[in-house]
């Protein structure tokens, strides 16, 4: 099936996502748009969409204009297998003692890493991303400085990387939960992948809302590489399944957003410990005030 791609590029934010916005609405629909920012300090964005037929060149031009967007550069991209060149582009990252990598790179697993196999078709959670490279550093950091959990939580789990990666180091219990069936599916593949089996429960859950998450309570460290919207709405529910003393990481952040959510968690009786920035993305470290 041939995939045609339509791209441009306009200055500002506002602009760029309501270009966005409106390109949803074009016939034939994209299957994906994205709006990214130009990281050169330009201020232009670029706005793209991905096409399983001809896309409407005269819509895309009446839109380039409307918002005031260069014309539309439009292609036609050759049939790929996508994983495979994943495969080919996606190199294992290191994130202290964690050592993420796919199967195709399983000889270059340094001696003395903590390895944790997960395949570069999962895609978001393969450890590249800002959010979770931040979060298994995060947790590297923990270890170093003597942290033992040995009940840990990791919701919105996605791949289980995290959850992994505690219970390479720590007996317990371990939870992984996510929203998402698939993600729980795809977690409980990726311990089997690894010879894990039976060291970390997973559970399809929405925030804390399973009765074995409840039961397990309260933990010593808690994974929440989420979004910044639902890891406010979330701030007291991580707080009352922390043990006082007990520590959280938050990821899912953009850099402009991090010191609202500090102050959500400093609300609900919560330190900032370390705070974390990878390009655009930052990472916290949160620790239950003790004398809650």
């Amino acid at each position: 099936m041939p995939t045609f791609t339509a791209l441009t590029t306009l200055m500002g934010k506002a602009p760029a996502e309501a270009l966005g916005e409106a390109m949803e609405r074009l016939n034939p629909e994209p299957t994906g748009v994205g709006v990214f920012e130009v990281e050169d300090g330009s201020g232009l964005w670029e706005v793209g969409g991905y096409f399983t037929e001809a896309p409407d060149e005269a819509g895309l031009a009446l839109l380039a204009a409307t918002f005031e967007a260069k014309p539309f550069v439009i292609s036609e991209l050759p049939e790929t297998d996508w994983v495979a060149h994943v495969r080919r582009e996606l190199a294992p990252v290191e994130a202290g003692r964690f050592f993420v990598y796919g199967s195709h790179d399983a000889d270059k697993v340094p001696e003395g890493s903590i390895p944790l196999l997960i395949e570069a078709a999962m895609a978001f959670g393969t450890g590249h991303h800002g959010t979770t490279l931040g979060c298994l550093r995060a947790l590297d950091r923990l270890i170093s400085d003597g942290f033992e959990g040995a009940k840990v939580a990791d919701i919105g789990c996605g791949t289980a990387v995290l959850a992994m990666a505690a219970a390479r180091v720590w007996t317990g219990d371990i939870l992984a939960s996510d929203i998402d069936e698939v993600a729980v599916d795809v977690a409980e593949a990726n311990l089997k992948a690894n010879g894990m089996e039976g060291t970390v429960k997973c559970l399809e859950a929405a925030g804390f809302d399973h009765p074995d998450l409840a039961a397990h309570a309260p933990y010593d460290l808690v994974f929440a590489n989420i979004l910044k919207g639902p890891l406010v709405a979330l701030s007291p529910d991580v707080t009352s399944h922390l043990r006082p003393g007990g520590y959280a990481i938050l990821s899912g952040i953009l850099n402009e957003q991090a010191d609202e959510v500090v102050a959500v968690y400093a609300d609900n009786g919560n330190n900032l410990v370390h705070r974390d920035e990878i390009g655009e993305w930052t990472t916290l470290t949160i620790q239950r005030n003790a004398a809650i």
